[in-house]
C-alpha cells in the first residue's frame, strides 16, 4: 500500500468489532435521516388521500430495484467488496482500478436503465386495470424519479467507494444533506407549488442531486480520498470489470432486485384478496418501520461487507471474519429485540395515528395496527439472515453466489409462494395470511436457513485453513 494510512483504513484493517461499530454508526445515523424523509414523503402524501399512498406505494418496488442495483452494484461490487479486498492485501493501484472502471459503469447503466424504466411506466395503466387515478399518479411518479437514475447511481457508488476506505462519516454528512433537503422541498412542491404526488419525485430527485455535488468533490476536485479516480492512461480492463466489480455486483444486485420484485409481487397477491387500500396499509406500514429497523441494522450489514467479506477475506483472515459476523448478529439481536417492544406498544397510540390523520386515509388506521403489531414479531430473526447473506457477499462467497441463493430462498420461495398459497389458495385469513404467511413466517425460516448456510461454509473454509475455493477468487 503506497501512502500513508488513513486512520479509516487502520480501523479497517483492524480488530472486527471496534471496526463495525465504528463503520455502523455513521451510515446508522445516515440512514435514520433518509428514513425520516421517506416517513415525510409518506406523511404530506397521506394529505393527498389513499389513492396517492397507493401510488407511491405501487411504483415503490420499482424505485427500490433501481436503488437495490446501485447498491449492489457500490455497496458490495465496489465498496464493500472489491476496495476493501484490494486495501485487506495492501493493494493500493488495484483499489483505484476498480474505481475507475466502476465510474465509466455508472454512465452505461445510468442510460440503460433511465431507458428501460420509462417504458415500463406506460405499462402501469394495464397493471392496476380500472384503478384509473392511481395509475396516472404513479405514472408520474415514475418517470420523474426515473429521469434522475444517473444521480442516484453515482451517490450509491461514491458513499460506497468512501465506505469501502473506512471513511464512512463523510456518507453520513451527505445523507444528512439530503434528507434536509428533501423534508424542506417536500410540502414546498406538493403543496407550495401544487403538484401533488409529482412534487414529492421532484424533491426526491433535488435531494440526490444535491447530494451528489459533496461526492463529486471529495472524489474528482479535492481528491483527498484514500482511493483516487483518474483516466490518465485507463485502459478498459475485462478481469477488473467482470471478474471484480460484475461477478460480485451483479449478484448482490439482484438480491437488492429480487427483494424488490418480492414487494411488487406482494402488491398483487395483496390485490387479489383486497383493494388498494391494502396495499396502501403495505407500504405505509413498512415505511414506519423502516424508521426502526432498517437504518441500524443495514448499517451492521454494510460494515460486515467490508470489515469480513472484504478486507478480513482479501487478508486471508476467516477466524477474524467469523467472530466479526458472530458478534454483529449478537448487536444486531439486541437492537431488533427494542424496536419490537417500541412497535408492538406503540403502533396504537401513536405510529398508526399520524399516517392517518387525513379525512381520506382515516380508514386505514386498524389496518396499519394491525399490519405493525403483526410484522414485527419477525424482526428478532433479520440479523441471523441479514448479516449472514453480508457476510457471503464478495469473494467469500463464492462471488456472492451462496448470498444470491439464500435471498433468493427468503424472498421468492419463503414469502412469496407462502404468502400465495395461505392468503390465495387457501384463502386463510385474506389480508392477514400476507401479514403471518409471507412476512412473519417466510422472513424468519428464511434467515435460519442464510444463517446456518454462513456458519457451514465458514467452518468449512476454517478447516481448509482459511483457503477459499479457487471458483470464489
Amino acid at each position: 500500500m503506497t501512502g500513508p494510512m488513513k486512520a479509516g483504513v487502520a480501523t479497517l484493517l483492524g480488530d472486527p468489532k471496534p471496526a463495525i461499530r465504528s463503520l455502523a454508526w455513521p451510515v446508522m445515523i445516515g440512514m435514520l435521516l433518509q428514513t425520516v424523509y421517506n416517513l415525510t414523503d409518506a406523511f404530506w402524501v397521506v394529505g393527498l388521500g389513499a389513492d396517492a399512498l397507493a401510488a407511491v406505494g405501487f411504483f415503490f418496488p420499482f424505485f427500490f430495484a433501481v436503488f437495490g442495483f446501485a447498491n449492489g452494484m457500490g455497496g458490495v461490487g465496489v465498496g464493500g467488496s472489491a476496495i476493501s479486498r484490494h486495501i485487506g492485501m495492501r493493494d493500493h493501484e488495484g483499489a483505484n482500478r476498480v474505481a475507475a472502471h466502476t465510474a465509466v459503469l455508472v454512465l452505461v447503466f445510468s442510460v440503460l436503465i433511465t431507458i428501460a424504466g420509462l417504458l415500463v411506466t406506460g405499462s402501469f395503466g394495464t397493471i392496476l386495470g380500472g384503478e384509473t387515478s392511481v395509475a396516472a399518479m404513479a405514472t408520474g411518479y415514475a418517470d420523474i424519479t426515473f429521469m434522475g437514475t444517473f444521480f442516484i447511481l453515482f451517490l450509491a457508488i461514491g458513499s460506497a467507494l468512501l465506505r469501502g476506505e473506512g471513511d464512512a462519516k463523510r456518507t453520513m454528512y451527505v445523507m444528512l444533506v439530503s434528507s434536509l433537503v428533501n423534508i424542506i422541498l417536500d410540502p414546498i412542491f406538493i403543496y407550495g407549488l401544487g403538484l401533488g404526488v409529482e412534487g414529492a419525485a421532484w424533491a426526491t430527485v433535488v435531494a440526490f442531486i444535491t447530494a451528489c455535488i459533496p461526492i463529486f468533490w471529495w472524489i474528482f476536485v479535492k481528491r483527498d480520498t484514500h482511493v483516487q479516480i483518474t483516466f490518465a492512461g485507463f485502459s478498459f480492463s475485462r478481469p477488473i470489470t467482470g471478474g471484480e466489480i460484475l461477478k460480485v455486483g451483479i449478484p448482490a444486485s439482484f438480491q437488492h432486485v429480487s427483494m424488490a420484485l418480492t414487494t411488487f409481487a406482494l402488491n398483487l397477491i395483496i390485490l387479489m384478496v383486497a383493494t388498494t387500500d391494502g396495499v396502501a396499509i403495505y407500504v405505509t406500514g413498512w415505511r414506519v418501520i423502516t424508521i426502526g429497523i432498517t437504518p441500524p441494522l443495514i448499517a451492521i450489514s454494510t460494515a460486515v461487507v467490508s470489515v469480513c467479506g472484504g478486507a478480513a477475506y482479501g487478508a486471508g483472515l476467516i477466524r477474524k471474519a467469523e467472530e466479526g459476523h458472530l458478534y454483529a448478529i449478537r448487536l444486531g439481536l439486541l437492537i431488533s429485540l427494542i424496536v419490537t417492544v417500541a412497535v408492538y406498544l406503540g403502533a396504537p397510540p401513536y405510529i398508526a395515528q399520524v399516517f392517518s390523520y387525513s379525512e381520506d386515509a382515516a380508514h386505514l388506521y386498524p389496518g396499519l395496527v394491525s399490519f405493525l403489531q403483526t410484522v414485527c414479531f419477525f424482526f428478532p430473526a433479520i440479523s441471523f439472515g441479514i448479516f449472514s447473506a453480508s457476510l457471503l457477499q464478495g469473494g467469500f462467497g463464492r462471488g456472492g453466489m451462496d448470498s444470491l441463493v439464500i435471498t433468493l430462498i427468503r424472498t421468492i420461495v419463503m414469502m412469496v409462494v407462502s404468502c400465495y398459497l395461505l392468503a390465495v389458495t387457501f384463502g386463510w385469513g385474506g389480508i392477514m395470511g400476507i401479514w403471518w404467511g409471507g412476512l412473519v413466517i417466510g422472513n424468519t425460516v428464511g434467515a435460519g436457513i442464510g444463517f446456518v448456510w454462513a456458519r457451514i461454509y465458514t467452518k468449512m473454509l476454517i478447516r481448509r485453513g482459511g483457503s477459499v475455493p479457487e471458483e470464489s477468487v
